[in-house]
């Protein structure tokens, strides 16, 4: 058995710098690449954002499943529980237009699709979407190109204005 013994701080380096490796930028980049673990998703959420819940199917026998996504390009997130909650009763309410509003959000959220998915208009509401689930219920987010996350602020019924973007 091999024990280490430390080399207090204050004391000369052992080796000569002619021993030490020679590290050139390049290598420490090669280096960090191969060490730098993907991100997770708890590293890209915001404190009080959450995933937003995937919609579920109900196939022939009586079990329920997550629907199979694609590994999708976007990164979907409500921007507090509230908004989950509230996303959630949608899916209860209206499975299928919400299980299509999720596909459309995790891959192609910035597709217009006339009356049904477009920009809001105005300097108070840049930057963000509305998305018409029904007739009568509405999704409005945010989507941020450059990390490609989608910031949901709302979900639930038509509200007589469109609520302000955070």
């Amino acid at each position: 058995m091999t024990h280490f013994t430390p080399i207090p701080e204050d004391s000369e380096n052992p080796v000569s710098a002619e021993e030490q490796p020679m590290t050139s930028p390049a290598n420490l980049e090669a280096e960090a690449e191969i060490t730098a673990p993907a991100p997770v998703l708890s590293e890209l959420l915001e404190p009080p954002e959450e995933a937003l819940t995937a919609p579920r199917t109900k196939p022939f026998a009586k079990e329920e499943s997550i629907l199979e996504i694609p590994a999708s390009p976007w990164l979907v997130v409500a921007k507090n529980r509230r908004v989950n909650r509230d996303w959630e009763a949608l899916m209860l309410r209206v499975p299928e237009n919400t299980r299509r509003c999720y596909q459309d959000l995790c891959t192609a959220p910035m597709t217009r699709k006339p009356k049904r998915v477009f920009p809001l208009k105005g300097k108070l509401y840049k930057g963000a979407w509305e998305y018409e689930v029904t007739g009568s219920d509405r999704v409005f987010y945010v989507p941020d190109e450059d990390k490609r996350k989608v910031l949901v602020y709302y979900a639930g019924t038509h509200p007589k204005s469109a609520p302000v973007p955070p």
